[in-house]
């Protein structure tokens, strides 16, 4: 990192507020770093969206009574290899499952795997939490 920029924003004060009655009970005292940290979690956050590598994962929730949800996405998946590091499986209800799949690679690839996902029959939910990685 290079040098800091000093900067000043405007916040509402409840936002202030609760900022530091969490920063109190987390016994941070320095709003510079949190403020910070905040920043670099939005960036990685949305960073990916726009271009470059990003790592995270991606829950699906899938009701498994549904006619060849489980194979379609296996096959989906299969489809995906090259970004797909590892997946869990866990059945959360007696017709309700959960997989969870680990993701490395590039923005298109990610929106096609998450668009493919969204779209399969008896797919009730799905959730990216994706951050991008910082080019080296």
């Amino acid at each position: 990192m290079g040098k800091e920029m000093k900067f000043g924003v405007y916040i509402p004060k409840e936002l202030a507020l609760e900022l530091d009655e969490c920063m109190k009970a987390l016994g941070v005292s320095n709003k510079s770093k949190i403020i910070q940290e905040a920043l670099r979690l939005f960036i990685s956050e949305h960073k990916w969206r726009v271009h470059g590598e990003a790592l995270g994962t991606i829950i699906v929730i899938y009701n498994h009574d549904v006619s060849n949800v489980d194979k379609n996405l296996t096959d989906i998946q299969h489809e995906f290899l090259d970004i797909i590091i590892s997946s869990l499986h866990v059945h959360l209800s007696k017709e309700t499952c959960a997989q969870i799949i680990v993701v490395r690679g590039s923005t298109k690839e990610l929106k096609d795997l998450i668009g493919k996902l969204m779209r399969l029959r008896g797919v009730e939910l799905v959730r990216p939490v994706i951050i991008g990685l910082r080019e080296s």
